[in-house]
């Protein structure tokens, strides 16, 4: 019979015993083995029963148990010193408190290093930021995630804890998360949604004075409202507050917006993504209002589900009497704006007519002009729809700063939105790139960071740390006998997890036998885990099969291989790849070389890390944007076989692995795109395979003079001492702050209140007038390279290039150290040289006579304006390289709150009636 209410019945701790609940409410222990092995001494069974949970553990431990550990001396001293630790480390200056105290020492300006101290300098970092993102993988005991981007997300989350970076992070929380995964007989994948009780998870209710608990209501069409509740992670230093609409107050509809992760229609989608956004902005003013938390001078969103926060931060503005464009201003000073997707295909855009209805009259933001907010996600851009509204396009309007995350996927952002800036080159779309990294106390095994003893976890906070530097005190002997010992630990939990997931599929125990004998812990061990889209390409590795089937059964040198993977719900194409591979596997065989796993999660990604040998990734390039998961197998000593792609692209070097070729031109002549797919995997797959077969395999089978395979520990070497330090997401997180949140906390400090409606006013007044800026005539006048000797003339000048040349050949010839006067006289119509800035473009150029890597020389205006209203600027161009190369002028806005000239998208450049050259080609 089903129970028609459900409560947490929890044991009453003994006094010697409360902090318990404090450790085991912090998620800390997710990253600090210390407290892990504090609550598996509490109760060893019990701990393994519950997956590791400090929650359900306390939920499960026997009175008696508790009674007789609150008399046990060493326990209770065991137990408060562990308190005290956490205590310490929520409180004690750290890193970005050191950097508050500099730049305020610099700036003479008294503070007291907290988040919440006297008003900063200028350029101190900000005293909070406010990070939103759809998804956060914080541990395996709070699914709330299903990949890369919220893995990512908590990743930063704990990185800024330890580094006592002020963020406040923003979520929901899902009551059923992502799905469990399991397959059928024949191999599909099959979801289920167990419902979570976030009383039984590490979460705290935020509630008001008087114990009721705090409600952010939105307005829905038709007079209805949808109401959350916040709740409260702590992510150590960092609380995490996630909304959660399954409350008593909601109609049934209400009620499931935050049901699961990415489920649902449009609309349902939709209304996540207002509560996410506009309730989030909300739940942030309730949390600082109720705990003194210093309110967020920098709004970060994780890519666009969350871009609703810009418009409520927009209205917060105009309810205090600011007009809308004062406050877009102010609000995008300072948001930062992380794009995740290298593909339009996964931004989330929705029909202009639902937004209409859910965020104009008689739905939510009445105070905002619809008209306005339809336009900051319209796709202005050549083959842009207009009926759609572009969560991304919004993100980047609402935010003055932007960047992708990857060097690789910074410069594939700029040539996807490059629409968006008409009249400059994708090389100068405001979007810059941090590459991400990974929390490595979450992922480095316990033996790994053993070698440092403990380094790994410290580097978290040092700049200057190494997270492996004592591999370099460990012999070749100890390093492969740990390799092993990893390797045969994986091997142990494949066996177990694959007998569950055959007796899940229907298999009776007796027919399990073989289980026994899948992989060997002496054998070369791939892995392949993530989620499967189509070009992630899980069954790349399926091309020619009966190749790879030599590679896993190869006499002397084997290879083995785990995969894991969900394919999205409604992804019946990523569900046929699972499929595939799964039936393969099944072959009897190779099913002790090949296995699949199903519900790829935390914790079966923190044991599959460190027991592969080589991390496998082999998507369509550049698709993927950063992929995490190669450098969480590199942090425990596994090495990289991948495309180049996202980070690895980045930070490739044969001393970490290899690279696995491309064939991104593959296409015949007239070949369809399906036919170009085919040849594009299958050149690729038969790389693959010749790298397994001719430098892998042997690599690391072969053995030296001491018995061990001498190449290939030097390769795992190198990849802790010298890829590790690169990949941690400490250095990532501190890239955010230097990089991004204080320039944002300055611009938003700077532009506020009057400043704020000045800009607008000057950034209205420049759009009107510049269609009536143009660069009239251009003039280039040559010095020589060095004064001519005596008793000779200079010689006659270059054409084109002399004094009073016209410059109209199309090419002329200079010596390299000639400095160019360039003489340009523009039209500025009803703005002044202090509106603009007139700069020449100079760089090596193209057959087509396109500059790249162009270098811009601001020009200086000459006089007044003539009496045509003319204005003269001129300026030096000094030719510092050989070979074909050119110049152009142009104009663009300028402005000292302006983040970069490309910022409003306006560009002045020469024409075919401009005066004299447009550019001047010099060989």
């Amino acid at each position: 019979m089903k129970a028609i209410r459900r409560f947490s019945v929890r044991p009453v701790l003994p006094d010697s015993l409360r902090p318990l609940s404090d450790l085991a409410r912090n998620v800390r222990w997710s990253w600090h083995p210390e407290t892990r092995e504090l609550f598996q001494a509490l109760d060893p069974d019990g701990w393994r029963a519950a997956g590791g949970d400090p929650v359900r553990l306390l939920g499960s431990v026997p009175a008696d148990r508790l009674a007789r550990l609150a008399a046990d001396p060493v326990f209770v001293r065991r137990l408060a010193a562990a308190a005290d630790e956490l205590r310490a480390y929520l409180s004690e200056p750290r890193w970005y408190q050191q950097q508050v105290e500099r730049r305020s020492a610099d700036a003479g300006t008294a503070h007291d290093g907290t988040a919440g101290g006297a008003d900063p300098a200028p350029g101190a970092p900000p005293r909070a930021i406010a990070y939103f993102s759809p998804e956060f993988g914080i541990t395996a005991a709070l699914p709330q995630y299903s990949g890369g981007l919220g893995i990512l997300a908590g990743d930063h989350l704990k990185s800024a804890s330890d580094l006592g970076v002020p963020l406040i992070g923003v979520g929901l929380l899902y009551r059923h998360g992502y799905f469990r995964q399991s397959l059928s007989r024949d191999g599909w994948q099959q979801e289920h949604y167990p419902v979570l009780d976030p009383n039984e998870l590490p979460l705290t209710l935020l509630r008001e004075v008087d114990g009721r608990p705090t409600h952010i209501t939105l307005a829905l069409p038709g007079g209805r409202s949808l109401r959350a509740h916040v709740w409260q992670a702590s992510v150590g230093r960092v609380p995490l507050l996630l909304l959660d609409s399954d409350v008593e107050e909601n109609a049934r509809r209400e009620r499931d917006v935050t049901d699961r992760l990415y489920g649902g229609g449009s609309e349902h989608r939709l209304l996540q993504e207002m509560l996410l956004g506009i309730g989030g902005v909300r739940a942030v003013r309730a949390y600082c209002a109720r705990t003194g938390h210093a309110a967020p001078e920098v709004f970060h969103t994780n890519e666009g589900h969350a871009g609703f926060l810009g418009l409520e931060r927009i209205r917060e503005l105009i309810a205090g009497g600011a007009d809308f464009d004062t406050a877009l201003e102010s609000v995008r000073a300072g948001t930062v704006f992380t794009t995740h997707t290298p593909v339009p295909a996964g931004i989330d855009r929705f029909d202009r007519e639902l937004i209409a209805r859910h965020l104009g009259d008689g739905g939510e933001l009445t105070e905002l002009p619809v008209e306005r907010v339809l336009a900051l996600g319209q796709e202005t851009y050549p083959g842009g729809e207009d009926g759609l509204f572009n969560m991304a396009v919004m993100g980047l309007r609402l935010a003055q700063r932007a960047n992708g995350v990857s060097t690789l996927h910074g410069q594939v952002s700029r040539e996807m939105f490059a629409g968006l800036w008409p009249g400059f080159d994708a090389a100068e779309v405001p979007i810059t790139a941090i590459t991400n990294g990974v929390h490595a106390p979450t992922w480095v095994a316990p033996e790994v960071a053993g070698l440092g003893a403990r380094v790994a976890e410290r580097a978290a906070t040092d700049a200057g740390a190494r997270p492996t530097d004592a591999t370099a005190h460990t012999s070749d002997a100890d390093l492969w006998a740990l390799r092993r010992t990893l390797r045969e630990r994986l091997v142990v939990e494949v066996r177990e997890r694959l007998a569950a997931s055959w007796r899940q599929r229907g298999a009776d125990r007796a027919e399990l036998g073989w289980i026994d004998g899948v992989l060997d812990p002496d054998v070369l061990t791939i892995g392949f885990a993530r989620r499967v889209p189509a070009y992630k390409r899980l069954t790349l590795m399926l091309h020619d099969r009966d190749r790879l089937t030599e590679l896993l059964l190869h006499p002397e040198r084997p290879v083995q291989i785990v995969v894991a993977g969900k394919a999205h719900p409604a992804d019946d194409g990523g569900k046929r790849l699972i499929q595939e591979l799964v039936r393969f596997a099944d072959d009897p065989r190779v099913r002790h070389r090949l296995v699949f796993l199903p519900d790829y999660g935390m914790a079966m990604a923190q044991r599959l890390y460190p027991g592969c040998d080589v991390w496998l990734n082999n998507p369509l390039r550049p698709l993927e944007a950063c992929g995490t998961s190669g450098m969480k197998a590199a942090l425990n000593g596994c090495l990289n076989l991948s495309v180049r792609d996202g980070w690895w692209d980045e930070w490739y070097d044969p001393d970490f692995g290899w690279a696995i070729p491309t064939a991104d031109a593959s296409a015949a002549v007239g070949e369809s795109a399906e036919a170009d797919q085919d040849r594009r995997d299958a050149l690729e797959a038969a790389a693959l395979y010749d790298l397994l077969a001719h430098q892998i395999t042997p690599r690391f089978y072969e053995r030296g003079a001491s018995g061990l395979p001498d190449h290939w520990l030097a390769m795992v070497r190198r990849t802790l001492t010298t890829l590790g330090p690169r990949v941690l997401a400490g250095r990532m997180v501190r890239e955010y702050v230097e990089k991004l949140y204080v320039p944002a906390a300055r611009a938003h400090r700077a532009t506020s209140g009057a400043a704020a409606r000045e800009l607008a006013q000057w950034k209205a007044r420049v759009r009107a007038a510049w269609p009536g800026v143009a660069v009239d005539h251009v003039k280039a006048e040559s010095e020589p390279r060095e004064a001519p000797a005596p008793g000779t003339g200079p010689g006659p000048a270059p054409e084109g290039v002399g004094a009073g040349a016209s410059g109209e050949g199309e090419c002329a010839t200079v010596e390299l150290g000639t400095t160019l006067t360039l003489r340009v006289r523009v039209s500025l119509g009803d703005l002044t040289p202090d509106d603009v800035e007139v700069q020449a473009l100079a760089g090596p150029v193209d057959e087509a006579d396109r500059i790249g890597a162009a270098r811009a020389v601001p020009l200086k205006p000459v006089g007044g304006p003539s009496l045509e209203g003319h204005w003269s600027y001129a300026g030096p161009l000094a030719l510092d390289r050989s070979g074909p190369y050119g110049y152009t002028v142009r104009i663009l806005p300028c402005h000292e709150l302006l983040a970069s000239g490309a910022e409003l998208g306006l560009v002045a450049a020469p024409t075919e009636r401009t005066g004299e050259e447009a550019g001047l080609l010099m060989r």
